[in-house]
């Protein structure tokens, strides 16, 4: 590989602007659409889904030793020093065991103040660059995090293992940057593909985690492995950046699938991520101008009528009586409700609460933490995911399916995304916008989220199991949802 290139981290809907660097490696997953085959609700990439266990730095573990430039011996400085170590442990094992390559250290380790006195790498200062990147060629081989910034911001809002994951998915370069041919890299590979491999790569990392061989950090195959996968949301491209553009890193939607893979799999999966799986696979592509999400999000309200006749269009072949959905409080008059939409059996009816749903769509705010009060939302589609949800009850009533186990959930889901799916083509006077995949993969995350979770909203437990049977109806439609899942 020849020239020197860097790839940063991209923040979306953390910060007000992407804080990613410009310029090179980093990759997103694709693939050719394809069955997935069954889908085990407590299961994630092979391993039993269990909320039992911690996640997040070992107590009473020696921190690692390891030479870092400008570090300040605090508390983000010992996290990003640990992770490191426990990266190396892994791929000095990884490299020589699947790709018959020796891991080298790194170079240079750099940490630096966005706020102080810049520190030069790849031929630019950090100074005011609130980011973490891999910098490799031209002599430079090196990771560098802002342990101002960038690293408490992660740390506070997402935990300590997001902090992980951003040096997990850096290593992912470095591990590129060595393998070279071997990762289907060159000079002229495009970003996506980088950071697909990438997102891929971190997945291998947190499967070690998972299996409880990392020296220094746990983290359980259930919350705490859904929070990882949530966190994907947030360090997204922005709504708008295509796939093509220089720097992207790709949508949520992507990310998570990347992520998923390598989890599920060894690194060979990674490195044989190319340029024509991602192009054929790649959620999101070019919109015209005018397909373009605007300024804002739209008031779900509003559009209950277009909505309504969106979902009676994508399951007009069911065979049933079509639910209505009326703003009644989220009520039934007989039946257990459900927030902030239920699905009323006995009447057939779909009701929601408005101003819950109002608080889902609202713009995110980029300074509160996620989850709190004044953090804003997730965005409109995120609310129009969850009343699709309730809708697709009445789709699996009218077959006889039942509406209270975890296979209706899978069911919930799968529709769900067969909808989106649905709103994805052309001619739809209610359209998928760009960034609309993302809001609903984040909600479909959430701890109280309906998008995956039966009539009663038990949600299935896991959020591997969730994303993938939404990802199934959004890519082969609604068929498979009520033929797998029985």
């Amino acid at each position: 590989m020849r020239g020197a290139w860097r790839t940063g981290l991209a923040l979306a809907a953390v910060t007000a602007a992407v804080v990613g660097v410009g310029g090179c490696a980093g990759q997103q997953i694709a693939g050719t659409p394809q069955a997935m085959g069954d889908i085990d609700t407590t299961n994630a990439g092979g391993m039993e889904v269990s909320d039992d266990g911690p996640s997040g730095p070992r107590d009473g573990v020696e921190d690692a030793k390891l030479d870092v430039e400008g570090a300040d011996g605090g508390e983000m400085d010992r996290l990003a020093t640990n992770a490191i170590a426990d990266l190396y442990d892994y791929w000095r094992e990884q490299l020589p065991g699947t790709f018959d390559t020796e891991f080298k250290e790194l170079e240079r380790l750099v940490s630096y103040d966005s706020n102080g006195a810049g520190v030069t790498i790849c031929g630019a200062s950090t100074a005011g660059l609130v980011n973490a990147f891999y910098c490799g060629g031209n002599g430079e081989d090196a990771i560098a995090w802002d342990r101002g910034e960038l690293l408490p911001m992660l740390n506070e809002q997402f935990g300590p293992m997001s902090v992980v994951g951003v040096l997990a998915h850096e290593m992912g370069h470095a591990v590129q940057f060595r393998l070279g041919e071997k990762s289907n890299m060159s000079p002229t590979t495009p970003t996506i593909v980088r950071e697909q491999q990438a997102d891929c790569y971190m997945g291998n990392f947190f499967r070690y985690v998972a299996e409880d061989q990392s020296k220094h950090f746990q983290i359980n195959t259930g919350e705490g492995l859904n929070d990882i996968l949530a966190t994907l949301f947030f360090i997204r491209d922005p709504a708008g950046l295509d796939h093509k553009t220089e720097g992207a890193h790709g949508l949520a939607f992507d990310r998570v699938y990347a992520f998923q893979e390598g989890f599920s799999n060894d690194p060979q999966r990674c490195a044989d991520m190319d340029e024509a799986e991602i192009e054929g696979r790649i959620a999101e592509k070019e919109r015209e101008e005018a397909d373009e999400q605007v300024e804002g999000d739209i008031d779900p309200i509003e559009y209950l009528g277009e909505l309504q006749e969106s979902l009676d269009a994508a399951f007009k072949d069911n065979g049933g009586d079509q639910p209505e959905i009326t703003d009644n409080g989220s009520t039934c008059e007989s039946g257990e409700a459900t927030s902030p939409v239920t699905y009323c059996p006995d009447e057939n009816v779909v009701g929601i609460d408005a101003p819950a749903l109002r608080e889902i769509a609202a713009k995110p705010d980029p300074q509160a933490p996620p989850g709190e009060e004044g953090s804003g939302g997730l965005g409109d589609f995120a609310a129009f995911a969850e009343i699709a949800s309730r809708y697709a009850l009445s789709i699996q009533k009218s077959i006889g399916a039942p509406l209270d186990d975890e296979q209706a959930g899978l069911r919930t889901a799968c529709l769900t995304g067969a909808w989106a799916g649905f709103t994805n083509e052309e001619g739809q006077q209610l359209r998928l916008a760009v960034g609309d995949l993302d809001e609903a993969v984040a909600e479909l995350l959430q701890e109280e989220s309906l998008i995956a979770a039966d009539v009663n909203g038990k949600q299935v437990q896991s959020g591997f199991a969730r994303v993938e049977a939404f990802r199934r109806g959004f890519i082969e439609g609604s068929g498979p949802c009520t033929e797998d899942f029985s």
